[in-house]
């Protein structure tokens, strides 16, 4: 089983619960990677569930790993998507067609979750009718807050920004509207002194 237990930290990072099975008239399930462990374990509690689900996966490095399980437990449709970013139309169609009493179920990387949540309170769907779970990598999504851009599944504190080049501290802070950590220039107060990076929650 592919869970991590996050240390303690400030108020604005995420926490993350278990999937549990909902009564609702439809149920949009949004995951990756590892995060489809999570969706079959809501299949094996409910099996009914799935009759009125509308399953978002996307593998990443799983392969099919995961795809064939998927289908077994019959959804009522399955997309299994390239990237989350080729995802979004359909998760923003999907959305914009849904009634009163949807389900979301996101499961999988914390980029993953943040992202589709951003999605689903956009169009309207209320907190409380969003679960999610972690599963697999714990790579963040990061923004740097020098440049604004993103990198994402980063492994290692500091890190090297993909956009402006800066070395970055992998911050905590996390910012609900950008769906990403932030982090800061590491040696700005004393150029050059870098530390060796060292893999997260190591």
């Amino acid at each position: 089983m592919s869970t991590f237990r996050f240390p303690p930290s400030i108020t604005s990072r995420p926490v993350y619960g278990t999937l549990a099975p909902r009564p609702g008239k439809a149920h949009l399930m949004i995951a990756d990677a590892e995060g489809a462990e999570a969706l079959l374990d809501l299949a094996a509690a409910d099996p009914e569930l799935f009759a009125n689900a509308h399953v978002i996966f996307i593998p990443k490095g799983t392969g099919d790993r995961f795809t064939e399980p998927l289908k077994a437990a019959n959804p009522s449709i399955l997309h299994v998507g390239p990237s989350y970013a080729a995802s979004v139309p359909r998760i923003r169609r999907v959305l914009s067609d849904a009634h009163m009493g949807l389900q979301v179920y996101l499961a999988g990387t914390e980029g993953l979750m943040g992202q589709a949540m951003n999605e689903a309170t956009a169009a309207g769907i209320p907190h409380s009718a969003i679960q999610t779970e972690h599963r697999g990598s714990v790579a963040r999504r990061m923004q740097c807050v020098h440049c604004k851009g993103i990198t994402e599944d980063v492994m290692t504190d500091p890190f090297v920004c993909a956009h402006c080049g800066l070395t970055l501290f992998v911050r905590d802070h996390y910012s609900r509207r950008h769906a990403a950590f932030q982090g800061v220039c590491i040696d700005a107060e004393d150029p050059g002194n870098i530390p060796d990076p060292v893999e997260l929650y190591s």
